[in-house]
């Protein structure tokens, strides 16, 4: 859509907001961080950054019941965190968690903050991160645009497969446009249909609340002319090496260099992963041997 093509007329808008909340009302996901705390709400986020939230369920519950205040998790040991992050990915989040945990429990009296300015200075909170947790945390209006939302809006206002790169100002504007009074569950449920109706591949345009005025169904669904997103190798890299060490060590108190060479054979990979992991404060180097740093 270019800069000079007007938004939708507010009946269109109106329209749009019935559809979509009549939707989500009928087929939302009973997600338990739905009607938790804002602390809860948090976590989740944090959580869900590049994860699906099947693998996320089980391990949102065993952290809220471990840990259910910011207070409780900045008292734990990062070993604990780390192992009990389990099979999520990107363990930095879990630091970064804790981090963020430890100056609310000691400047927000233990409560998050409900100001964008305040989670904007939160280690581990970026935009997108800090408007999820003023939406859906605090029910404040405020502007979520995850991947799910991005596309959504792309196809059905844009006529556009999938969106740009990059949140562009047009983008900003146009989709702050549309948000109701009742900010936090639009976000909600915009976020839903985008993860359940329309996909990133195939989607359920039959079973699409707004298939009768997506424009890039009108179009007859041309194939977008913005770049994806490449997806990440896995297979034999860093990430993939790194993620072997520190699972090794959930389950293993102390390893060597010799122990962990046998879950790694490339050695000059495995000897930069570690130092690499150490630099992040992940895992501690005692001597010859590494674990989990405490």
């Amino acid at each position: 859509m270019s800069s000079t093509q007007p938004l939708l007329e507010p009946r269109s808008n109106l329209r749009m907001h019935r559809e979509v909340l009549a939707w989500f009302e009928e087929n939302k996901r009973d997600l338990p961080w739905r009607k938790s705390t804002p602390w809860g709400v948090m976590v989740s986020e944090f959580m869900l950054q590049q994860t699906p939230v099947n693998r996320v369920l089980p391990i949102w519950i065993e952290w809220m019941e471990r840990w259910p205040t910011p207070k409780d998790l900045a008292s734990a040991k990062k070993s604990d965190l780390l192992k009990a992050w389990g099979r999520l990915g990107y363990p930095r989040r879990a630091l970064r968690l804790h981090e963020a945990a430890t100056i609310i429990a000691k400047e927000f009296n233990n409560q998050v903050p409900a100001k964008l300015e305040d989670l904007r200075k939160l280690p581990g909170v970026g935009e997108y991160t800090a408007a999820a947790i003023m939406a859906f945390a605090h029910k404040k209006s405020s502007l979520v645009l995850d991947i799910n939302i991005r596309r959504l809006f792309s196809r059905v206002l844009d006529g556009e497969e999938l969106p740009a790169l990059h949140i562009t100002n047009h983008e900003r504007e146009s989709r702050t446009a549309l948000i109701p009074t009742n900010a936090h569950t639009w976000a909600a449920a915009t976020m839903e249909l985008g993860a359940l109706i329309c996909t990133a591949t195939k989607p359920k345009c039959e079973t699409c609340p707004l298939s009768n005025s997506c424009l890039w169904r009108a179009k007859g669904y041309p194939q977008s002319q913005n770049v994806k997103k490449k997806t990440q190798k896995w297979h034999g890299t860093d990430r993939q090496c790194r993620g072997a060490i520190i699972e090794y060590l959930r389950n293993h108190p102390k390893a060597t260099e010799s122990s962990l060479s046998k879950i790694w054979d490339d050695s000059s990979q495995l000897e930069k992963c570690l130092a690499s992991l150490t630099k992040d404060r992940l895992i501690t180097k005692n001597k010859k041997s590494y674990a989990l740093s405490d």
